[in-house]
């Protein structure tokens, strides 16, 4: 299981959006520039945290929880695993 590249570049364009095209169509006024910081603040930090959700799904941390009768199954199915060379 991989990125795909559909999902990547759609928030991709969408946070980009925010965060490069919106900040030059504040207008004028006393508070723009911080308008605009804020804005591209809000872009890089919501694509990151879209990101890092998106990859930490690809290797998640915590496993599957499964019952020991789910186990034993699975064991008594699928072999022990590999032998040890004689």
């Amino acid at each position: 299981m991989g990125a795909s590249f559909v999902p990547l570049m759609i928030f991709t364009v969408i946070w980009g959006g925010v965060g490069i095209v919106l900040p030059f169509l504040v207008p004028k006024g006393p508070n723009r520039g911080v308008v605009q910081v804020v804005l591209m603040l809000t872009g890089a930090t919501c694509w990151l945290f879209w990101l890092c959700c998106y990859m930490a799904q690809m290797n998640p941390l915590i496993g599957p929880i499964i019952s020991w009768k789910t186990a034993l199954v699975m064991q008594q199915e699928w072999g022990s695993g590999p032998q040890p060379a004689d």
